[in-house]
């Protein structure tokens, strides 16, 4: 038991031992605890006696209390107050800089939406196609592209490889879709329009007051122009005392033909169409003779029909 105080009582005293050195290391005092404190202002007299008896105690018990402080502690002390100093302000500093920050308006950054990349169409969508007749698609992109009805949106009318060209057929369709990636665009379709007919006399000698049968079948009378943009797919139907060449076709794709009167080859073959058709002379005593030129549209039906007249007064001089 009495082992056991001894070791509470070193226990204790060591506890003193540390507070002791701890209060000499800040202060740089000497080993007279009278110096270490001021009466006046900190260390209670009783709490300061107290001190001594347990350090006398120590004493008592031949224990070697020998305190040596490093001649330095001083030294020490004034450079360590100083970097706390330091730290001290650029804590400062540093609170500073945070309240302004906390100030300012966060930027707001906007995020860049993605663009979509919108390919350009392999198919020229300037171009315009024609209602009631063939059409030509031309390709110039590395995609495959598909024209579709907008009535029939799952098949294609056609579908065009990459760098090359098709033909197809439309018929009422007012604009078709094109389709090529994931991206389509719509391509307007015109109106087909009637073929245009044209009919020109070419020769001065109806203008005359006698005109004979003889000389009008050696010369061509009248041209007859068409004009269409698909003249392959019209029908030329005419009619009349006439005789027509072949067409000529003209760098502008019209259709030209020559027409010429065709009654009689000789007088008395003559004399006999006079007997058959002699109401046909007007009261100035020329015959009048009419001829026509029907023109059809194959597929869109379009008809146009147009004519012109010969006059003539004899067979030949």
């Amino acid at each position: 038991m009495i082992r056991k105080n001894r070791d509470v009582k070193f226990i204790i005293y060591q506890v003193l031992y540390i507070f002791v050195l701890t209060i000499l290391a800040l202060k740089g005092a000497d080993l007279n605890l009278k110096e270490v404190v001021r009466k006046d202002t900190t260390v209670d007299k009783s709490v300061r006696d107290s001190l001594v008896v347990l350090l006398d105690s120590l004493y008592a018990q031949n224990l070697d209390f020998k305190i040596q402080i490093t001649p330095n502690v001083k030294k020490e002390n004034k450079v360590l107050k100083a970097e706390l100093s330091s730290l001290t302000t650029r804590i400062k500093d540093l609170n500073k800089r945070i309240k302004k920050e906390k100030i300012k308006k966060p930027k707001i950054i906007k995020k860049k939406k993605k663009e979509l990349t919108v390919a350009q169409s392999p198919i020229a969508i300037t171009q315009t196609f024609i209602q009631y007749t063939w059409n030509l698609a031309k390709n110039t992109g590395n995609i495959p592209a598909s024209i579709y009805d907008p009535k029939n949106p799952d098949k294609p009318i056609v579908t065009i490889p990459a760098g090359s060209q098709k033909k197809f057929n439309l018929t009422d369709q007012k604009e078709v879709i094109l389709k090529f990636g994931s991206q389509s665009t719509k391509i307007r379709v015109v109106k087909n329009q009637p073929p245009k007919v044209l009919i020109k006399r070419v020769t001065n000698k109806m203008n005359a007051s006698d005109i004979y049968v003889k000389e009008l079948q050696r010369i061509t009378d009248f041209t007859v122009t068409i004009k269409d943009e698909r003249p392959d797919q019209l029908k030329v139907i005419y009619s009349g005392p006439i005789s027509v060449s072949k067409p000529n076709k003209t760098k502008d794709g019209n259709l030209v033909y020559n027409v010429t009167l065709n009654i009689a080859s000789t007088e008395s073959r003559f004399d006999d169409w006079v007997d058959r058709y002699g109401d046909l002379q007007e009261a100035d005593g020329r015959y009048k003779v009419n001829f026509f030129f029907t023109v059809i549209d194959l597929i869109s039906k379009d008809r146009v029909q147009i004519g012109d007249s010969f006059y003539f007064t004899d067979f030949s001089k």
